[in-house]
């Protein structure tokens, strides 16, 4: 694995252990040179006609095409968007609307495990727009099962939308199986896949999705970019109004650099997904059998195996999960309590008291997420320090 680590740009932060790759990642160098020539040299924009548009506008037209090599589609079944909340925000509204302006349909199955991308945005189309909203049950694991939509689905569902796998606990949903069952009652199916892209296989043909949401800055890839995919036939109405860029769906010139850098970024995660994932799987399983050997009152969130290879999420008792973020900061390591989103919140997640606990568990959530810097020695060294930041949080929180 050290031909990935050297690649990667530069150090994380001095004297800090970076245990929060979930909420970002570090740019890999590879993806910073293929950016560069088009923030000075091939600076234009894509939509002109000139020599230097048109050098912009094939950059753009490559990227399309390796994204498209990567999840087995067609270049133009992909649409660039700012980030992976965005490409959320599309897939949800845009096909909502398109299909109750086609057939009147009013219904939308997602769960309360979902990123708030895709949970707020449905909540809103209920509240402000008048459809219909559906929380499917989740396991205890947090995973929606088959059954569970398939119990969920009626004649007026339009859309059905479940993440592949989970940020904040891991857990990776069968999304192939709950797919298949949206095709054979003819409802359209998203996948949010931001969290998943860096791990897993995101073949739109084997997952049998409609849509599916990427996000850059989460495999090594830069921030303020995501992509889309759309089947081909799937109608959206456009969220950003304006000019004719990414097939009339998305307004707006494109970042040219940040695109680039996407796609090279996707492209090293599929090409690497194997020696990536064999580096930080071991190191999570140690953490895993570490903290609940050792830490009392403490209990794995989301499923011990159908989980991302580099994540680990706790529970424990009777403790604030934002103080043990604050005490594992000033002892030198960067973790989250779980959604980036959510830190500082001094409400339990969601995600986790969805999954049955009361609030002295759900509380003390913490999320723990490896990447390719991460080293046995920076393991031995969390572990060494976290079962007793956990009792002087639990002393300060009694």
């Amino acid at each position: 694995m050290h031909f990935i680590l050297r690649r990667v740009l530069g150090s994380i932060i001095p004297a800090m252990i970076y245990l929060d790759y979930a909420a970002t990642t570090p740019l890999d160098q590879r993806v910073l040179d293929a950016m560069m020539p088009y923030f000075r040299e091939n600076f234009g924009n894509p939509s002109s006609i000139h020599r230097l548009g048109q050098k912009a506008e094939t950059a753009i037209d490559a990227a399309r095409e390796k994204v498209a090599a990567v999840l087995h589609c067609q270049p133009d079944e992909i649409v660039f968007t700012s980030c992976g909340s965005e490409a959320d925000n599309l897939a949800l509204r845009g096909a909502m609307m398109a299909r109750h302006k086609a057939s009147n349909e009013t219904w939308i199955l997602t769960a309360k495990t979902e990123h708030h991308a895709v949970s707020k945005t449905a909540e809103q189309l209920e509240k402000e727009y008048g459809f219909q909203l559906e929380w499917l049950d989740i396991n205890e694991y947090g995973a929606v099962t088959p059954e569970s939509l398939s119990k969920a689905i009626c004649s007026n569902t339009a859309l059905a939308s479940l993440m592949l796998a989970n940020n904040e606990i891991g857990t990776i949903n069968p999304i192939a199986d709950l797919a298949k069952i949206a095709k054979e009652n003819n409802i359209l199916f998203h996948t949010d896949a931001v969290q998943a892209a860096a791990y897993l296989d995101v073949n739109v043909e084997t997952l049998g999705v409609d849509l599916m949401s990427l996000g850059g800055h989460k495999f090594y890839g830069p921030k303020g970019v995501g992509a889309l995919y759309i089947r081909k036939g799937t109608k959206l109405v456009p969220h950003m109004t304006g000019g004719a860029q990414e097939n009339n769906l998305r307004a707006g010139t494109h970042n040219v650099p940040l695109i680039v850098g996407f796609a090279e970024a996707l492209r090293l995660a599929a090409e690497e997904r194997e020696d990536r994932t064999g580096h930080v799987q071991p190191l999570r399983d140690r953490i895993i059998g570490n903290v609940l050997e050792t830490i009392p009152d403490s209990r794995l969130t989301g499923h011990p195996q159908t989980r991302l290879p580099n994540h680990a999420s706790f529970v424990f008792k009777d403790v604030d999960g934002n103080l043990l973020l604050q005490l594992l900061d000033s002892a030198g390591f960067a973790c989250s309590s779980g959604s980036a989103c959510k830190t500082g919140n001094p409400e339990p997640s969601e995600v986790v008291t969805s999954l049955g606990y009361s609030r002295d568990w759900a509380l003390g959530s913490l999320r723990i997420t490896l990447g390719v810097d991460s080293t046995p020695e920076q393991i031995d060294s969390f572990l060494n320090a976290l079962p007793a930041l956990v009792e002087k949080a639990r002393k300060l929180h009694s």
